[in-house]
């Protein structure tokens, strides 16, 4: 049964201790608020400022399970937080270990500084869960996917756009890569895991993943420097910088380019440039 006392109160007293530059945004010189406004919470756990208002003032339907993990989110709480939350709301938290999307609140104040070069979290089978807005011009939202398409490695053997934005000559490499990345994810998660019902669509719907599968390599690592032929700004080579949250299994990854390089100016351009369509 929901706790509206408890919940409206938790709301308020997390609401209330976050800072602007805690989650990324701008402070401003005429706020008075000592934490997050209603409507900053609101836009960070992508809902209504009146929903959310409703919440933190007792009233309103129960939220469900996809609401709470939003707000979540959106107040950078941590896994007991969250757990804690879900309980106010007269939900069963989700379980914990490698499936969960809910990013820390670590990952994401590093996350959230990344506002001039492209990045992502994402999981340990290659769901992104956030983007920063140079990430989404570099590779296109990724965040849209569900199902099995969330994950890239599916994609890549699924769907010929996933191969555009790299050089055909990468290409043998990457279906290696992401084979055996899956299997590795198999082999620690066990054959009742997501990565098992992946490797199994795989192996229905795709040729060429099961003679790579079978193939059975493990280990192979992401090259240093990663080839892009993006439509507008086209060849670009980024370094891929990578952080792990082993708790979560969750991986923050950052691009950059050498500077003065070609592929640093257009980097550059991205911001102008946008998404490719593609993608």
């Amino acid at each position: 049964m929901i706790d509206r006392a408890g919940l409206a109160e938790f709301l308020r007293r997390r609401r209330e201790a976050l800072q602007p530059e805690d989650v990324g945004l701008p402070r401003g010189q005429r706020r008075r608020t000592s934490g997050l406004r209603r409507e900053e919470v609101a836009a960070l756990s992508h809902m209504s400022t009146d929903y959310y208002s409703r919440l933190e003032r007792e009233r309103g339907p129960q939220p469900s399970q996809q609401m709470i993990a939003s707000i979540a989110q959106g107040l950078h709480l941590s896994r007991h937080e969250r757990d804690h939350l879900f309980r106010l709301a007269g939900h069963e938290p989700p379980s914990h270990g490698s499936g969960s999307d809910h990013v820390s609140p670590g990952m994401l104040r590093i996350f959230d500084r990344l506002t001039d070069t492209p990045a992502e979290i994402v999981t340990e089978l290659g769901e992104t869960l956030r983007q920063t807005p140079l990430g989404v011009a570099l590779v296109g939202d990724l965040t849209r996917y569900t199902g099995p398409s969330r994950s890239i490695g599916y994609r890549w053997f699924t769907d010929p756009a996933a191969r555009e934005l790299h050089p055909p000559e990468d290409h043998e490499f990457y279906s290696r890569m992401y084979a055996s990345g899956l299997r590795g994810v198999l082999t620690l998660r066990g054959p009742d895991s997501k990565a098992a019902q992946l490797a199994e669509l795989l192996t229905a719907k795709s040729e060429e993943f099961r003679k790579v599968w079978q193939e059975h390599e493990v280990g192979i690592r992401p090259r240093a420097i990663k080839r892009y032929q993006h439509p507008a700004v086209g060849h670009m080579e980024l370094n891929c910088q990578i952080m792990l949250d082993p708790e979560q299994a969750h991986t923050l990854l950052v691009y950059t380019a050498v500077p003065g390089s070609e592929s640093y100016e257009k980097l550059r351009l991205l911001d102008v440039v946008g998404a490719p369509s593609s993608a």
